[in-house]
């Protein structure tokens, strides 16, 4: 039996890296997914992949941190599908420079996307998960909300937000089918991860594949990201809630 079968997901920043992956799993799985994210090239390119092995994949290209996008999303998934039962918050941004080099257009950027994105998109979805008693978000955090990291302090306030919001969504909503789980991933190999790595060797700070095979072993895959965001979509992990999973093969336990 597939483990998402019949099931609606609706993905922010599935266009690449691991919330392609995470896409792409689930529609192997048998849910109809919806991809939205600010990359129309990227997103519409994986639609058509999809959709041409014959899974129920559609694209809509949306920037989930500003309100009137977020809702598009929404309301292009109910058009297309009627319902959304499963939200993944995958979107997300990294700056990396110094702390007092950011300026505060910057804070409210990392903020927007990181944080004020997932606060949108689960206003938008709850209600009808409510309604129907059922409903589940997961949302992609960091090892930054427990291992701060040089040079990162905004992304890691502005993830270390988002993360509370989802546990405290467990909270408040446990009693009324809604399920809210994190995965805290460690360095990715996708753009992001290839992204924040360049960012940091600019200032000097020891990040080359091999220094990361130091801390973590090896460099994470996307698929492996994938993997952890089905386990937590799907009713495997119906008794969990408002759980921090951290994929970082020791990063953080070290």
């Amino acid at each position: 039996m597939k483990r998402l079968l019949g099931r609606t997901v609706l993905v922010t920043g599935g266009a690449k890296g691991a919330g392609a992956a995470s896409a792409t799993l689930f529609a192997e799985e048998g849910a109809q997914v919806m991809i939205a994210d600010r990359d129309p090239e990227s997103g519409e390119a994986l639609a058509q992949a999809l959709t041409e092995r014959s899974f129920d994949v559609r694209f809509v290209c949306s920037d989930v941190s500003r309100p009137d996008q977020a809702e598009s999303a929404y309301g292009a998934t109910v058009d297309a599908f009627g319902r959304v039962d499963v939200l993944f918050n995958h979107a997300g941004i990294i700056i990396v420079k110094p702390f007092l080099e950011f300026t505060l257009e910057e804070w409210d950027e990392m903020m927007d996307n990181n944080a004020k994105s997932a606060f949108l998109m689960c206003r938008l979805v709850l209600p009808e998960m409510l309604e129907r008693g059922k409903g589940v978000l997961v949302f992609t955090s960091t090892t930054g909300v427990r291992a701060a990291t040089h040079l990162e302090t905004l992304y890691c306030a502005s993830k270390s937000a988002m993360h509370q919001l989802a546990r405290a969504l467990a909270v408040e909503y446990r009693d009324q089918g809604i399920r809210s789980n994190l995965i805290c991933p460690s360095f990715v190999r996708t753009q992001h991860g290839e992204h924040e790595i360049e960012q940091l060797r600019r200032y000097g700070v020891f990040a080359s594949e091999n220094d990361v095979n130091v801390m973590q072993g090896r460099i994470c895959e996307p698929e492996e990201i994938a993997e952890v965001a089905l386990f937590l979509a799907s009713d495997a992990s119906s008794f969990v809630n408002g759980a921090e999973i951290f994929v970082d093969n020791t990063f953080t336990a070290v």
